[in-house]
């Protein structure tokens, strides 16, 4: 913060990266706050998805598709054959599932490629300091995806081996029955399905991290445009525009890529739970 009271480059991405929180986050994991941006933008998008879903569903028609009918009809095709691939259970409720994620991650990374400081400002109008939009750079909201899908793993060993089978697998694999060998099965498993929980939350959470605080830097070079005198101002608001076009072409890919991942590893560990240990 500078004498004036106007942000410098620090406090401008600090200010950014503040989420509209319950309280101040003292600690590195602290369950008492909650951060109301992240909430709403996640659950919003999820009704958008859901709605978008549910409109493709009810006017789709046998004679020929509209461009959003054959778009969603392409993409329940592609999503299923993934799911067919690497599930060898019931997909009934997986496959849509998968896809819901997909469209889901992809609406919500999709935010990062408006203007960074337009719903920060569009919130100031309406009183809030801080509005944070992009749930999937938060890692409350990506870990929160992965702590799903942790649940829901659990939920088809049990379905797909019943309970017994379920914790028979748990003390039996990887290195055999052997009763003396049970604890070091079970402590593998349990850190294995820890390891999935948390290594799914963090890679959509750091690629979206990285690509929304470049994004705050390229903005950085046009609010310092006035401070480098004419030439250096010219070099800096045209550096700016295609560095910034760039990224956002760039970024495109990896919005989709992100949410790609997404999908495809949650099929894979859910075909995991069906399979046998």
């Amino acid at each position: 913060m500078s004498a004036d009271g106007a942000l410098n480059a620090t406090g401008y991405i600090r200010h950014h990266l503040a989420n509209l929180a319950s309280a101040h986050q003292s600690s590195i994991v602290d369950f008492s706050v909650i951060n109301y941006d992240t909430l709403f933008f996640s659950i919003a998008i999820m009704g958008l998805t859901l709605w978008l879903l549910y409109k493709a569903a009810h006017k789709a028609t046998a004679g020929v598709p509209g461009k959003f009918q054959c778009a969603i009809e392409m993409l329940v095709e592609f999503v299923n054959d993934q799911a067919k691939t690497l599930v060898h259970g019931d997909r009934s409720y997986i496959a849509p599932l998968a896809l819901t994620v997909f469209i889901w991650v992809t609406l919500m990374n999709c935010i990062d490629l408006l203007p960074v400081d337009l719903i920060p400002m569009i919130a100031g109008w309406l009183g809030f300091e801080h509005m944070r939009p992009l749930a999937t750079a938060d890692l409350n909201g990506t870990l929160g995806i992965s702590v799903g899908v942790l649940v829901l793993m659990i939920y088809y060993g049990f379905k797909a081996h019943g309970v017994g089978g379920f914790f028979k697998g748990l003390v039996t694999a990887p290195f055999g029955a052997n009763p003396l060998l049970w604890p070091f099965n079970l402590a593998l498993n349990i850190i294995e399905y820890l390891a999935k929980c948390v290594s799914l939350g963090m890679r959509l959470f750091g690629n979206m991290y990285a690509g929304e605080l470049l994004f705050f830097l390229i903005a950085l070079l046009g609010g310092y445009a006035f401070s480098f005198g004419l030439l250096g101002g010219t070099l800096s608001v045209f550096g700016q525009i295609v560095a910034g076009l760039g990224w956002w072409l760039f970024h495109v890919l990896i919005v989709l890529l992100q949410a790609f991942i997404m999908m495809m590893l949650t099929l894979v560990y859910l075909g995991q739970a069906h399979d046998s240990h």
